[in-house]
């Protein structure tokens, strides 16, 4: 067995490259970093993965296309935006990650994202590798028909490096059926009607039963499993939830099936708190339908309350924290207030959301943690289920899929409880997701040799 220094000193050389090579990426460097904090037990027992540099082979994707996306807005002038797309691992499968429209995106954020994939990916049990993509476009207070020339646009320079069994994008942030649409009919255009090559379709063309509630749903399952290992549940407990998209939407409605009182979601201007409840259904008429801000919320519902800033911020009472908005939007500072509002458990639905300090913050409190990559597994694996019923030629009932979502999510919860008992981390569901994914990952390189 390899020595503790020999893993340490290969963990710190790794990242050390990784450091030199993009000094600036900052999002990607802290992916890279908080992973790396729960992997020397790995490498200590497998001496075999640092003898292949299965590391540093791993941090490097495979392929990073960069390009511009040019397109016309309604008053005819021309506006280039960049697009991105980072096919990071396909060892055990096509790459596979959503497309997020989003001005903070750069190649920082598409590579953290894609990283994130691989282990997301991997603990589905599915046959997926992972990527990621986007653009700087912001869909906010554009027309339908800029949309859809941009979408045009970035798909016909795209369709050349996907395809299906090779690469098949999604939705993100900022994505959409509307999105997904405009985007698969300039693919089929160019290269004919795969509709296994983008995920998240609608069910006239290929779609899937159960996808646009999938992460959101998955989220709650998955919640469900990790209280129910601590003899907790949903049933009467106070739930916090961030953000207004189609993760959070959903996973109010999965929540408050299950038992839980919903009482705060939130948009990028601010937040409501309603007492009696959230009424999923009015939030999904204000962000689905008509677009609108969450703001809206409290001029429909009595009771409601609508508030500036962030709900972490917030002094309220709440047992489960769902933070389903963006990455980094719980820092040291709004952890400690989330932990002092009571809460007993954080369950992550967005894309890493908290802070490497903040996940210490909940760790030191003994606050149950369910990371991103295993919590917010819902909505790719369901999307693989997607690419199945397109190369079957079937499409499944809703009850189905559900079905097949919640016991993919129950098999992602055991994966991390085992994998962190068998590392002598018991109860650390992060470093159990990260060792399941990973070892997964770096075995199947391993066995395709140096490539």
């Amino acid at each position: 067995m390899i020595i503790l220094s020999q893993a340490t000193d290969y963990l710190q050389h790794v990242y050390a490259v990784i450091e030199q090579r993009d000094p600036h990426q900052v999002e990607f460097l802290e992916a890279i970093h908080d992973f790396f904090q729960t992997m020397t037990p790995v490498f200590e027992r497998h001496p075999e993965y640092i003898e292949a540099n299965i590391l540093e082979r791993l941090t490097e994707p495979e392929r990073v296309i960069q390009f511009r996306v040019p397109w016309l807005d309604d008053a005819g002038h021309a506006q280039v935006n960049r697009g991105f797309r980072v096919q990071f691992n396909s060892a055990i499968g096509p790459y596979k990650g959503g497309l997020r429209l989003h001005p903070s995106v750069n190649l920082s954020i598409v590579k953290f994202l894609g990283f994130e994939q691989i282990f997301k990916n991997a603990l589905t049990g599915l046959p997926i590798g992972g990527g990621k993509g986007g653009s700087d476009f912001d869909p906010k207070g554009k027309s339908d028909n800029e949309i859809m020339r941009f979408c045009q646009s970035f798909m016909t320079e795209l369709s050349k490096y996907i395809g299906l069994d090779t690469d098949v994008p999604a939705g993100d942030i900022g994505v959409g059926g509307r999105e997904i649409g405009y985007l698969y009919g300039q693919y089929k255009r160019l290269r004919g009607a795969d509709r296994g090559v983008l995920t998240g379709k609608g069910l006239n063309y290929g779609g899937s039963l159960a996808r646009t509630e999938a992460t959101g749903f998955g989220l709650a399952y998955y919640t469900e499993e990790m209280l129910k290992a601590h003899q907790l549940s949903f049933k009467g407990q106070r739930v916090a939830i961030s953000g207004a998209g189609n993760v959070a939407i959903y996973a109010i409605q999965k929540v408050t099936a299950l038992g839980g009182k919903v009482i705060t979601c939130s948009d990028s201007n601010g937040y409501i708190i309603d007492e009696n409840g959230i009424d999923f259904a009015v939030v999904k008429q204000i962000k689905e339908v008509e677009r609108g801000r969450i703001k809206d919320y409290a001029d429909r519902v009595h009771g409601a309350t609508y508030h500036e800033g962030s709900v972490w911020d917030a002094q309220l009472a709440y047992d489960i924290a769902l933070p389903c908005a963006t990455q980094n939007e719980i820092d040291e500072a709004k952890a400690k207030t989330v932990i002092a509002n009571g809460a007993k458990a954080v369950a992550e639905g967005a894309n890493m959301p908290s802070s490497p300090e903040a996940i210490a913050a909940y760790q030191d409190a003994n606050v149950l943690y369910g990371p991103a990559k295993a919590a917010n597994a819902g909505g790719v694996a369901v999307s693989a289920l997607e690419m199945s019923q397109n190369s079957l030629r079937l499409s499944w009932t809703f009850d189905e899929v559900d079905t097949r979502l919640k016991a993919i999510m129950q098999e992602i919860f055991a994966q991390s409880v085992a994998a962190a008992d068998d590392y002598d981390v018991s109860g650390d569901y992060l470093s159990g997701a990260n060792i399941a994914g990973f070892t997964k990952v770096a075995d199947a390189m391993i066995s395709q040799g140096l490539v």
